[in-house]
């Protein structure tokens, strides 16, 4: 699985912006995608994941200012980031977890190129 993330950028705080990822290569067992981020100095934290039904879920610092979705036909997630906050600044990673539903093993993480989200005071 190949993940080709855009957007980001800088913003001043109170913008928006949005990231747009697509998937390419064995999408079929595609499960959950969505998005993490991670500052300096501190470790890679989940923003938000959608599942191949629909769920979205949201760490709670974004919950009411971003909104995470998903095209299964097209094979793209896409994190619309609002009310930005300079604590909001970070790299941003795409992420997809593929499994074959009737495996038992976990399922494997692919990662896209990580894009540069900058919020200024």
């Amino acid at each position: 699985v190949q993940l080709q993330a855009s957007g980001g950028g800088v913003v001043q705080a109170g913008g928006s912006l949005r990231l747009s990822c697509a998937a390419s290569g064995s999408t079929f067992d595609i499960n959950d995608m969505g998005w993490y981020r991670q500052a300096p100095g501190e470790q890679r934290e989940l923003v938000a994941s959608i599942s191949s039904g629909g769920m979205p879920n949201y760490a709670e610092s974004v919950k009411g200012r971003f909104s995470v979705s998903r095209d299964n036909a097209k094979n793209t997630v896409a994190l619309e980031m609002r009310r930005l906050r300079p604590e909001d600044t970070a790299v941003y990673y795409c992420n997809a977890k593929w499994g074959p539903l009737t495996s038992s093993e976990p399922d494997i993480d692919y990662w896209g190129k990580g894009t540069q989200v900058t919020v200024s005071s």
